[in-house]
């Protein structure tokens, strides 16, 4: 990926940042892909699963490393100067430095597999057979095409984190003057891997896709505007109002998605919310991917379904982990374990609206235990096995191979805490 190229020079004074830059690659020599095939894509069962060795293996079945970029983006005189500029951060409080540790990180809590999902989809499907050998990337077992794609994909998630890490600057804000040079950075970074991600998606000469990838970018973008915000833009819950069924869920056209109803419904914002924020690119990837093979419209709406619901069983996996024994600090209020408890007593509402003004007004600790001790981590472990299971359904209808026994052990690893 980009960032870890960009950020490297930054952190590599810093012990800490250096001992979260490590790439998967490295442990390469001593570790064997698992190559059991079995009858139905299922959880794996060779041993407790383990994110950085499903990523490592599945990594060697399409051959390329997590990172998809290519070099000619991280080797230009643009992105040299930003990571120049960069330095001038490291000290300073910006969320630009914390996106970019998140982004180092080498653990489930970073997005830099997406484009090795989109690759172990592209593989596990095949393509037709009306296919040239020029388009292919025998090798790997893709097409030259579904590689661009799985670029594209990577590039417009991570600009969309780093575009993530602009503040809204108060008057009151110390050390104004970085929090101002931190936006420029991290918007102009941002703005960079998007327009690039343009350019490559257009290359491909695919109409089609490129109006599925655009409605995916549109609802990244309108991820930042659904229900209430506070002053710095950080996301609010909806107040808690009667469950109702919202089945917008199961559409996967390139309409907008209805927000309104949704609102104040645990289950529904919850999925409202991380459908426009992540599912939406990866289904939306992982079907483009599928038409770019030349897989009838069934079998693309399926690579749909799959990429939504593992994206929705990542994030349900993510929201449980501040509310892990030992765990501190503030964490997104808008996380499942919140969001379901609020449904449960919605006299918690009180205590959250308090970060209306300042965030720091709100008691993270005290609403850490009152959701430890209500059903909203229960709730979001069941939602987790409901999308990973659903996810693992749309497997099974993959032909046995090692890309897809690949994709049921990252489903494995990401219901691991």
């Amino acid at each position: 990926m980009i960032l870890p190229k960009l950020f490297v020079s930054i952190f590599n004074n810093n012990n800490n940042y250096r001992a979260c830059f490590s790439f998967t690659s490295l442990n390469y020599i001593n570790r064997k892909i698992n190559t059991t095939h079995f009858h139905h894509a299922k959880v794996a069962q060779y041993q407790k699963p383990d994110w950085n060795r499903a990523v490592s293996e599945a990594e060697k079945i399409v051959g390329y490393p997590t990172s998809f970029l290519s070099l000619r983006w991280l080797l230009s005189d643009e992105i040299a100067n930003v990571a120049l500029h960069l330095r001038k951060l490291v000290g300073s409080n910006h969320p630009l430095l914390k996106t970019a540790k998140g982004l180092l990180y080498n653990g489930k809590n970073n997005m830099q597999a997406w484009g090795l999902i989109v690759l172990l989809v592209s593989k596990a499907a095949g393509h037709a057979k009306n296919i040239p050998d020029l388009e292919q990337d025998k090798a790997a077992g893709v097409l030259h095409s579904q590689r661009a794609l799985a670029e594209v994909t990577e590039m417009i998630r991570t600009s969309h984190l780093v575009h993530k890490g602009l503040v809204n600057l108060q008057e009151t804000v110390e050390d104004s003057a970085n929090m101002l040079f931190g936006n420029k950075i991290a918007l102009l970074s941002g703005d960079y891997l998007l327009s690039n991600s343009c350019v490559e998606l257009a290359g491909l000469r695919n109409q089609e896709l490129v109006e599925l990838m655009s409605s995916a970018v549109r609802d990244l973008a309108e991820a930042e505007f659904v229900g209430p915000r506070d002053k710095q833009n950080n996301p609010l819950p909806a107040r808690p109002r009667a469950q109702h069924e919202y089945k917008q869920f199961n559409e996967n056209g390139i309409e907008p998605l209805v927000v309104q109803e949704a609102l104040g419904n645990a289950q529904a914002e919850w999925t409202l919310r991380n459908v426009l924020n992540a599912g939406s690119l990866l289904g939306k990837s992982c079907q483009g991917t599928l038409k770019l093979a030349g897989h009838p419209t069934e079998l693309q709406e399926q690579g749909y379904l799959f990429g939504k619901h593992l994206a929705l069983a990542w994030q349900a996996c993510l929201d449980r982990e501040p509310f892990l024994q030992g765990s501190s600090g503030p964490f997104s209020l808008v996380c499942g374990p919140v969001m379901f408890h609020l449904q449960h007593d919605p006299t918690l509402y009180e205590e959250i609206l308090k970060g209306k003004d300042d965030v720091n007004d709100v008691d993270y600790d005290l609403i850490r235990k009152v959701v430890n001790e209500g059903p909203g981590l229960d709730k979001t472990q069941e939602l987790q096995s409901q999308h990973s299971q659903s996810a693992l359904d749309v497997l099974n209808q993959l032909p046995s191979s090692d890309a897809r026994t690949a994709l049921a052990n990252i489903i494995a690893a990401i219901q691991d805490i």
